[in-house]
């Protein structure tokens, strides 16, 4: 029912206040006395608080708020953090959810993070007391460890970035042969060819969408071979009556070879057999990978380089690799995730179907025992970001009426900062909490969430 508002009929216009009342309603100034917005300028900053204040003096000239009720309204009304980015718990079963920022970081990585923030010595030797010779040095170090095979190593913004800077620095006026079956469009309409092209590199294609033979490479290189272009088509599968050059094959041609494997993957994981990895590709005889740093690897976004010596120091001499390189922020990451404990995607990789099962039973019997309705559901999860194409991984879900979803996402907890968002899918007239793409630490904020989420649809 809707409620009565004074002087009128359920559901009418607000009458206009009058001058009396306009008058009542407190200033800006009294308003940022108020100690609870004294302390929220020192966490969200003097605009953010005014900003607030000033959406609950409008609802009170709007007659929405009595002008008492003006300052509980402006508390009420404060943005969470100073960023409008809003924390979700990827409960989709996608592992690497672009649109949810891909990766999530390790503890480890969040606490590189912190460290970076401040100042550190991201370009200073403390010891010697001067500039240090390298910037990056230790998540260089991390890679080079992690892949035994690659003579040198370097980091840029993200894959493509790799891919333009290998290409302007080795094949600017000049062509890159890479097969017709890779010429690969990734999200938002971002085409390969295109990329490559806007470096003043040409395309030479060869084969067809289907098949391409060492020969098609081999019969292309001229004088103006700039280097040989494998790409791993990471979002699609072409199946039936193919065949594909291999880098070994294409190793001996005498031209350089840059294999872009994409998802990041640095060594082979056996429940991945068709996603191609560094220390593969460098073995198998490629002169260049690039890869992602925020997909299978597990980190922040970042382009890999990983190859011969000579080959990635050209890169990264190159001018354009000024424009291209990272922060002190995505270093500090990326060297943990490399370095430390597992991060949260490799975990999930490798979550026990049986484990999921049981924590899905938990969380249900939690529910449940709140009246919220509730099933169990065996899912299948997937990889995600662009990685494993066709590749299901068994999961457990936590299976919801469908009402809850929208509430789950965008309820006003979630607004007020008082509960994570929750992305789940909707499948077969139930919303799906899939528990592979879910860290067990953050099973009781799920739970939590769905609570609150539950007693917000409830008659009061």
């Amino acid at each position: 029912m809707d409620e009565l508002r004074p002087g009128g009929r359920p559901g009418a216009p607000a009458a206009a206040p009058d001058s009396a009342s306009l008058r009542e309603i407190p200033r800006t100034d009294q308003l940022l006395a108020d100690p609870r917005m004294a302390a929220a300028q020192r966490r969200l900053g003097r605009d953010l608080v005014k900003a607030a204040i000033a959406r609950a003096q409008e609802r009170a000239r709007n007659a929405e708020i009595t002008p008492g009720q003006v300052a509980e309204a402006a508390v009420a009304e404060l943005p969470a953090g100073a960023a409008s980015l809003t924390p979700v718990i990827n409960a989709t079963g996608i592992l690497v959810h672009t649109n949810l920022g891909r990766a999530p970081l390790s503890e480890a990585a969040r606490d590189a993070l912190a460290v970076a923030a401040g100042a550190c010595d991201v370009e200073f030797d403390l010891a010697a007391g001067a500039r240090s010779r390298q910037r990056g040095a230790g998540v260089i170090g991390a890679l080079l460890r992690a892949v035994p095979g690659a003579a040198a190593a370097g980091v840029v913004n993200n894959n493509a970035a790799a891919l333009v800077l290998a290409a302007t620095a080795l094949a600017a006026g000049r062509e890159i042969i890479i097969s017709r079956g890779e010429l690969i469009e990734i999200g938002d309409r971002f085409r390969l060819p295109d990329l490559l092209t806007s470096t003043g590199a040409r395309l030479r294609e060869v084969g067809t969408t289907n098949r391409t033979s060492i020969d098609d490479y081999q019969q292309a290189i001229t004088g103006d071979t700039g280097f040989i272009l494998k790409v791993h088509p990471s979002n699609y599968r072409v199946e039936g009556f193919t065949s594909e050059a291999t880098i070994r094959e294409l190793a001996p041609l005498g031209v350089p070879v840059v294999h872009d494997i994409g998802s990041g993957l640095l060594a082979p994981h056996p429940l991945l057999p068709g996603e191609p990895d560094a220390a593969t590709s460098l073995a198998d005889g490629a002169n260049l990978v690039t890869a992602s740093g925020d997909k299978l690897l597990g980190g922040p976004q970042a382009g890999l380089l990983l190859g011969d010596e000579s080959l990635v120091r050209r890169l990264l001499r190159h001018p354009l690799a000024r424009a291209l390189r990272v922060d002190k922020l995505t270093l500090a990451a990326l060297e943990a995730t490399v370095s430390g404990p597992l991060p949260p995607v490799a975990r999930s990789l490798a979550a026990d179907p049986r484990l999921l099962s049981e924590r899905a039973e938990r969380m249900s019997a939690t529910l449940a025992a709140h009246h919220v309705p509730v099933s169990v559901a065996a899912t299948e999860a997937a990889v995600g970001g662009g990685g494993a194409p066709g590749v299901t991984l068994p999961s457990a879900a936590v299976a919801l009426p469908p009402s809850l979803a929208a509430p789950l996402r965008d309820g006003e907890a979630v607004r007020r900062g008082a509960a994570p968002a929750v992305v789940g899918r909707l499948e077969k007239g139930r919303l799906l909490l899939d528990l592979r793409s879910v860290d067990p630490a953050d099973d009781d904020r799920l739970a939590a969430a769905v609570l609150t989420a539950s007693a917000a649809g409830q008659p009061g």
